[in-house]
């Protein structure tokens, strides 16, 4: 037992309310570690620490090379291809719905990019029109949304090449992808007929929105600019709509539309001046059947050779470089 006299005589001196109390104090001290004991002891704890924090959490996307392997622990379901022809579409309601979302889609995106370009060519000056940026402005933000809007339906294609490029990497039949190129080309007649149905003088003393190759430019500069371009979009359809991705990323099918309408927007500004900016073919097709000048059909198989070689390649680097999917199939 511990007791102080002293000490409770000095608290009661100055706090007359509180009586003498003796406390038994009975609990055994412990032996005091030495130094070496101690630090032996902060040491084991610091381990046992670092080897819970590190196990209890398993890395879910592994890093480095250990990224590339295929293994069987996928968390993402890489959906089958689709077959070369499916005669049971064409008893689908969803079939044609598809096309003729197509067709709107396309019908609209002419309608509002060719009055861009009008309204831009009327003006004596270019500063008080948007200008070439406006005009790419137009063309990527109405890809962004349109896609939006489709891509639940149809898939949100609007352009012959991204359909192209999807039915090489066997994302549709060859069915779906028929109809809905015929269906893309005859919405983006409508969409410049209506234009020209609005403003024919206008349309028509403008070039009409069709594509030519520019003076200064070469047609194999026109050719080459338009397998670029395409590649760059149609990568990026790719690589925006990857299941994998998707798996991992949640956010990812909310924001497709939104860096393929930018990759639009940023072959437009590159591509305008040599070509006009095709990397549709229907959007090509549509403006020369409207305007139907023999300059308009000169260069005219560029815009469809172009764009059809653009998106084979960026669907071969797609599917066999970056996901190597021939490969894992192999290994399978």
């Amino acid at each position: 037992c511990l007791y102080n006299p002293p000490l409770l005589h000095h608290l009661t001196a100055h706090s007359s309310q509180h009586t003498h109390r003796r406390r038994c104090l009975s609990f055994p001290f412990p032996e005091q570690p030495t130094s070496e004991q101690g630090r032996d002891r902060t040491m084991e704890g610091k381990e046992e620490d670092v080897r819970l924090g590190a196990n209890r959490y398993s890395e879910r996307q592994p890093i480095g090379t250990a990224a590339q392997g295929g293994g069987d622990d996928k968390d993402y379901k890489e959906p089958p291809p689709a077959p070369l022809f499916e005669p049971g579409e064409l008893k689908s309601w969803s079939f044609y719905r598809a096309g003729i979302a197509e067709f709107i889609a396309t019908f609209l995106f002419l309608y509002v990019t060719v009055l861009t370009v009008m309204g831009v060519s009327k003006s004596p000056s270019k500063c008080a029109t948007v200008g070439v940026q406006g005009i790419a402005w137009s063309f990527g933000g109405m890809i962004f949304a349109l896609v939006y809007c489709t891509a639940g339906i149809s898939g949100g294609h609007i352009n012959p090449a991204v359909t192209f490029g999807l039915f090489l990497a066997r994302k549709l039949s060859l069915t779906r992808a028929i109809f809905y190129i015929i269906m893309q080309c005859l919405g983006a007649i409508c969409g410049a007929g209506v234009v020209k149905g609005f403003q024919q003088g206008l349309y028509m003393g403008n070039g009409g929105g069709a594509n030519v190759v520019a003076s200064g430019y070469t047609k194999g500069d026109g050719l080459g600019a338009e397998i670029i371009g395409t590649f760059v979009l149609v990568y990026t359809v790719f690589s925006a709509t990857d299941a994998k991705r998707n798996a991992r990323d949640s956010h990812v099918p909310i924001l497709a539309p939104l860096p393929i309408g930018f990759a639009v927007f940023l072959v437009h500004l590159a591509t305008i001046p040599i070509t006009g900016t095709g990397i549709n073919p229907a959007r090509s097709l549509g403006a020369a059947i409207i305007y139907n000048r023999d300059h308009a059909w000169n260069d005219h198989w560029i815009f469809w050779v172009g764009p059809f070689v653009g998106a084979a390649l960026a669907a071969v680097y797609h599917q066999v470089i970056i996901r190597a999917i021939p490969f894992n199939k192999s290994r399978s």
